[in-house]
C-alpha cells in the first residue's frame, strides 16, 4: 500500500528573504532583479519533486499590521524596510508560485506563521503527516508526532529535519517549551523583549529544571545570582513576550483543506513567466518536457468516465527528458568502448579527480568524460582504501588517452581546464585542443551574474543542485582524500562533473554566439590564454628565502618599536589588533572625532577611518603603519619561503581568469598583485624575486595605460596631444589646470594633477580629492572644474558613459568585454553612485586587462616559436616579468617592447617601460 503523501506547507516569506541574501543579485538583460525569485522557484520545484504532495500551500506575510502590532507597537520595529530590488520581485514570484500550481495564501492581520500553524494543526487532526519548509525557528513550537520542520537552505549546503527529537537536540527544550524559551531569551529580529543577559543556554537550563515558564515564575525567588535578579526584575514583561511568540492556530481561513489540492503546473502561464524573466534553463526544460495528457470531456462538459470512447489529439508527445546514465569503468572492455566513443566525438567533456588542489603536487585518482548529455563515465585509477576493487592501470589508461588529449584537433571542453593541464603534465601528458571552458564561458558572458564554479553555474543555468565534494569526502578535520572515497560514490560525483560540464557548455555557448563581440573575446583571448597562464604557473619564479627571513626579522623589530610608540601615545598598553580596545583608546580615552560607525552603532576603526584621522593625529598613523607591516610580514616575508616547491625550488602562484569583474587577472598563493610598489618594504620584498645564474630579470610595464585609454575613449584633443607628443601627462595636466607654462609646473602642482588624473578614473569626488591632497573642499572642487574646462572631452565621456550604462545596464571595453551593473538604476543613491563610478572606471580597467592579455598571447607565441631564450614568469597589474638568458637580453628587450606596444591600436601610442636586473626590484 502506498503511503499518503504529506501536506507540504512552505514558509514563503522566510524563503524569499533567505534566497535574496543567499544568491547573487541576478537580473534580466533589462536590469530587473530576479535572484530571490529564482532561488524560491528552484526550492519549490525541488520540494514538489521530492514529496510529490497531493496537497500543499505556499504562505506569505500579507502587507499591513498584524494583531501583534496592536499588542506591542514596537513589534519588529527594528526591521529595515524591504529592499526595493526585493520588493520588485514579490508580485512576479507570487505569479510563478500560482503558475507552478501551488496554492498561495497571504492573510491580512496575521503572519505567515499563524496561517501555517492553523493549516498544520488542522491536517494533523485529520491524521495526516505535515512537512513545514522553513528557516524560522519560531515554527519549532508546532512540531509534534505528525508535524515536521524541514530547512533546506543551510549555508553549508546540507539540510536539517526537525522532529521532536531534533527540536530538543537543537534548542535544548521540547517543542511545547519553544514559546517559553523565546519569551525568556527574546528575539532581536522581531524585537520581542527578552531578559537582559539571558541567552538560549540559560533559558533552556531553567526550563529543563522547572518544566515551564509558569513554574519558573512561581519559583523565581529560588533563582540565584545575577540571572535570578534579572528574572525577578523583568517578570512583568514575560506575558507579553510569550503572547508575541505564540503562533495562532485558529486563524479563520477562506480556503479549506480541499482547496489546497495540488494539480501540477499551469504550463502556458509558467512558460510565459519563464520567458518574461529569462529563466532560460527552466524554460528549455519545460519546453522539452512532454505536455500533460489532455483531460477528456464528455458532451455535457463533464470528465469522461473510465472506458468512455473519447476522441483525443493523436499527435505524439515530446519524448521524456533523459535520465542520467553513468558508468564506472573498471574493465578493459568497458574502457575500450568509451575510448571508441571519445574518438568518434566532435567534442568531449573531460575532468580529472586528484589527490590535491595544489596543481604542482596533485596526482590523478581517476578521469571522467561525457560525449552526450546525461551520459558519462568515470574511470577510477588510484583509489586506495580497505577492500577497494581492482582498477585499471593508471599508466596504461593515460597512455591510451594520450593521443586524444595531446591532439590539438580533438576538441575538449572542461570546467577550469588549466588545473587539468597541470595535473596531466604531472603525468607526462601535454593537454592540447582546449576548445571550451565553461568557467570562462560564464565569466565572459556576465562576470557579475554569479560565481563561476561548476556548482553555482549548474544552479543558475541548468536549475540543478550538483553533488558537492563534501558529500562524498566529508568536511573539516574528518575530510578524506578523493583516493579514499568509495568508488561507487566517487563515480557518481565524477561522472556528474563531466556530464554537467558538457550540458553547461551546451547552455552557455549559444548565448555567447548570440553576442559576436563577446564570442570573439572568449574565443580569441580568454581560451588561448589558458595554456599561456599554465606555462607561467609551471615556470614559477625563484626567490631568496634567506633574504626574506632577514627582512622578516627586521620587520618584527620595527613592529615592536611601533607597538611601544603606540602604547606611549595612548598612555597605556593595549592590543593593537583588537578593534574593541582600539575603539576605547581612540574615542573614549583620547576623544578623537568619530568619522563612521559600524552596523552595530559602534565607532569604526577601519582603514578608511584611520587614514582620515592620521592626517591630524599621530596614533592612527602609527596603527596604520603597524597594520601594513604586519600584513607584509604575514603575507610575504614569513609565507613566501614556505611556498617554495620542494621539487622545483621555486614559488608557483595561481592566476585566476574568472575572479575580477573587469577582466583583470588575479593571483593567489602568493598574491603577487598586492606587493606594495611605493613603499620601501614592498620594494625590498621584490628584491627577493631573483634571477637564476646565467639569467636576468626583465620587467616590461605599460606606462599610464589607463590614462591613455581614457584619452582614446574620450577623444579629448588636449589629452591625446599630450600623449602623442610624449609629454609627462601629469605635468601637462598641471599646466592646463593651473594655467602655467609646462616648464614652470611645480612639484605640488604635478602631484595635484596626478591625483586628479587618476582620481577621476576611479570616480573620486571633490571631497575625496581634498582629503588626498590635504586641501579644502572648495579648492579641490575648483581643481576639478578647471580640469573639465580644459579637458571637455573627458567630461562628455563620463556623462555619456553614465547615461549609456543606465540605459543598457552595462558598459563595454574597447574589445567588447561587458561589465553589467545591477545597481545602475537603483533607487538607493549610494548604490547608484557606486555603480556610476564603476561605469566610468570599468571600460578603462577592462580595456587595460584586455591589452595586457593580448600582449601575453603575442609574446608567448613568439617565445614558443623559439624567438628567444626566455620565459614569461609573472603578470602583475600592467607589467610582464621575464627570465631571460643573460646573452639574449640585448635582443629580447626591443622585441618585447615592440610586441607589447602593438597589442592594441589606440588613438594614442602605448608606451612600454622595460628594465633589466638581477632581481625584480632592480628591473622594475
Amino acid at each position: 500500500m502506498t503511503a499518503t503523501p504529506p501536506l507540504l506547507l512552505v514558509d514563503g516569506s522566510s524563503y524569499l528573504y533567505r534566497a535574496y541574501h543567499a544568491l547573487p543579485p541576478l537580473t534580466t538583460a533589462a536590469g530587473e532583479p530576479t535572484g530571490a525569485m529564482r532561488g524560491v522557484v528552484m526550492m519549490l520545484r525541488n520540494l514538489v519533486e521530492r514529496f510529490a504532495p497531493s496537497h500543499a500551500a505556499v504562505v506569505f506575510d500579507a502587507s499591513g499590521p498584524t494583531f501583534r502590532d496592536a499588542l506591542y507597537p514596537d513589534y519588529k520595529a527594528h526591521r529595515p524596510p524591504m529592499p526595493d530590488d526585493l520588493r520588485a520581485q514579490v508580485e512576479p514570484l507570487h505569479a510563478m508560485v500560482r503558475a507552478l500550481g501551488l496554492p498561495l495564501l497571504a492573510v491580512p492581520g496575521v503572519e505567515a506563521d499563524d496561517v501555517i500553524g492553523t493549516l498544520a494543526r488542522d491536517a494533523a487532526a485529520r491524521g495526516l503527516a505535515v512537512v513545514v519548509a522553513t528557516g524560522d525557528k519560531d515554527l519549532a513550537q508546532l512540531v509534534d508526532a505528525r508535524i515536521t520542520l524541514l530547512d533546506t537552505m543551510k549555508r553549508n549546503g546540507e539540510e536539517s529535519v526537525y522532529d521532536r527529537a531534533g527540536v530538543l537536540a537543537k534548542f535544548g527544550v521540547p517543542p511545547e517549551a519553544i514559546v517559553d524559551l523565546l519569551a525568556l531569551m527574546g528575539d532581536s529580529v522581531d524585537n520581542i523583549p527578552g531578559l537582559p543577559g539571558v541567552g538560549p543556554k540559560t533559558a533552556a537550563r531553567w526550563l529543563a529544571e522547572y518544566g515551564s515558564l509558569d513554574a519558573l515564575v512561581a519559583n523565581a525567588g529560588a533563582i540565584k545570582g545575577k540571572a535570578g535578579d534579572t528574572l525577578r526584575a523583568h517578570l512583568g514583561q514575560l506575558p507579553l513576550a510569550r503572547a508575541l511568540a505564540t503562533i495562532r492556530c485558529d486563524v479563520p481561513l477562506e480556503v479549506g483543506f480541499d482547496g489546497l489540492a495540488y494539480h501540477g503546473p499551469e504550463r502556458p502561464a509558467l512558460l510565459a513567466l519563464y520567458r518574461r524573466y529569462e529563466f532560460n534553463s527552466l524554460l528549455r526544460e519545460l519546453e522539452a518536457a512532454p505536455a500533460p495528457a489532455p483531460v477528456a470531456v464528455d458532451a455535457a462538459g463533464g470528465e469522461a468516465a473510465a472506458g468512455d470512447a473519447v476522441a483525443v489529439d493523436a499527435t505524439p508527445a515530446d519524448p521524456p527528458a533523459k535520465v542520467r546514465d553513468y558508468d564506472v569503468v573498471v574493465t578493459a572492455a568497458a574502457f575500450a568502448g568509451w575510448l571508441a566513443r571519445l574518438e568518434a566525438a566532435a567534442l568531449f567533456a573531460f575532468d580529472t579527480e586528484t589527490t590535491s588542489l595544489d596543481y604542482m603536487q596533485a596526482e590523478i585518482v581517476g578521469v571522467s568524460f561525457a560525449v552526450e548529455p546525461h551520459r558519462a563515465a568515470y574511470v577510477p585509477l588510484a583509489h586506495v582504501y580497505p577492500a577497494a576493487p581492482e582498477q585499471l592501470d593508471r599508466a596504461e589508461v593515460l597512455a591510451a588517452l594520450r593521443p586524444l588529449l595531446e591532439d590539438p584537433a580533438r576538441a575538449k571542453v572542461g570546467q577550469h581546464l588549466k588545473y587539468d593541464w597541470h595535473v596531466l603534465r604531472n603525468h607526462g601528458v601535454a593537454l592540447a585542443g582546449i576548445a571550451h571552458d565553461t568557467m570562462l564561458e560564464s565569466y565572459v558572458l556576465d562576470s557579475t551574474a554569479t560565481r563561476h564554479d561548476m556548482d553555482s553555474l549548474a544552479a543558475r543555468y541548468l536549475g540543478e543542485t550538483t553533488i558537492h565534494y563534501e558529500q562524498v569526502a566529508g568536511k573539516g578535520a574528518k575530510q578524506i582524500g578523493f583516493e579514499q572515497v568509495p568508488i561507487d560514490a566517487a563515480g557518481e560525483y565524477a561522472a556528474e562533473d563531466a556530464d554537467v560540464t558538457l550540458r553547461l557548455h551546451q547552455a552557455l555557448w549559444p548565448r555567447l554566439e548570440a553576442e559576436p563581440r563577446l564570442a570573439a573575446l572568449y574565443r580569441e583571448l580568454e581560451i588561448p590564454l589558458v595554456p599561456v597562464l599554465a606555462r607561467m604557473e609551471d615556470a614559477g619564479v625563484r626567490i631568496d628565502p634567506a633574504l626574506l627571513r632577514r627582512q622578516s626579522g627586521e620587520i618584527a623589530q620595527r613592529l615592536l618599536g611601533l607597538e611601544r610608540q603606540a602604547h606611549g601615545l595612548a598612555g597605556q598598553p593595549f592590543n593593537l589588533g583588537s578593534p574593541k580596545q582600539l575603539q576605547a583608546i581612540l574615542f573614549d580615552q583620547l576623544g578623537l572625532p568619530v568619522k563612521k560607525k559600524t552596523p552595530t552603532g559602534q565607532p569604526s576603526t577601519d582603514e578608511e577611518v584611520l587614514e582620515e584621522l592620521a592626517a591630524e593625529f599621530e596614533l592612527p598613523r602609527v596603527i596604520l603603519e603597524h597594520r601594513s607591516l604586519s600584513k607584509l610580514r604575514g603575507t610575504y616575508t614569513d609565507k613566501l619561503p614556505a611556498l617554495v616547491n620542494p621539487r622545483t625550488g621555486r614559488v608557483h602562484t595561481s592566476y585566476h581568469q574568472a575572479v575580477a569583474s573587469t577582466g583583470r587577472l588575479s593571483s593567489s598563493d602568493p598574491n603577487l598583485q598586492n606587493i606594495p610598489v611605493r613603499t620601501e618594504e614592498g620594494r625590498r620584498i621584490r628584491q627577493a624575486f631573483v634571477a637564476p645564474p646565467g639569467t636576468r630579470i626583465v620587467a616590461a610595464d605599460y606606462s599610464q595605460i589607463e590614462l591613455r585609454i581614457m584619452a582614446h575613449l574620450s577623444g579629448d584633443e588636449r589629452l591625446r596631444a599630450a600623449f602623442a607628443q610624449g609629454e609627462d601627462v601629469h605635468r601637462a595636466t598641471a599646466a592646463e589646470v593651473f594655467g602655467v607654462p609646462l616648464e614652470r609646473v611645480g612639484t605640488d602642482q604635478r602631484r595635484a594633477a596626478k591625483a586628479i588624473n587618476f582620481g577621476l578614473i576611479y570616480g573620486m569626488s571633490a571631497f575625496g580629492l581634498a582629503r588626498q591632497l590635504g586641501i579644502g573642499r572648495g579648492a579641490a572642487q575648483e581643481y576639478v572644474e578647471r580640469y573639465f574646462a580644459r579637458y571637455p572631452g573627458v567630461k562628455a565621456f563620463m556623462d555619456r558613459t553614465r547615461g549609456e550604462a543606465a540605459e543598457r545596464g552595462y558598459v563595454e571595453t574597447v574589445f567588447g568585454r561587458r561589465l553589467y551593473l545591477p545597481d545602475i538604476r537603483s533607487k538607493n543613491p549610494a548604490r547608484r553612485a557606486a555603480a556610476e563610478r564603476t561605469a566610468i572606471n570599468a571600460p578603462m580597467q577592462g580595456t587595460a586587462a584586455d591589452v595586457i592579455k593580448r600582449a601575453m598571447l603575442a609574446v608567448d607565441a613568439w617565445l614558443q616559436g623559439g624567438g628567444a631564450a626566455a620565459r614569461m614568469i609573472m603578470q602583475v597589474h600592467d607589467e610582464l616579468v621575464f627570465e631571460v638568458a643573460a646573452d639574449a637580453v640585448e635582443a629580447f628587450v626591443p622585441r618585447v617592447r615592440e610586441l607589447m606596444s602593438a597589442a592594441a591600436a589606440l588613438s594614442v601610442p602605448l608606451d612600454v617601460d622595460v628594465g633589466v636586473g638581477d632581481n625584480w626590484e632592480e628591473a622594475h
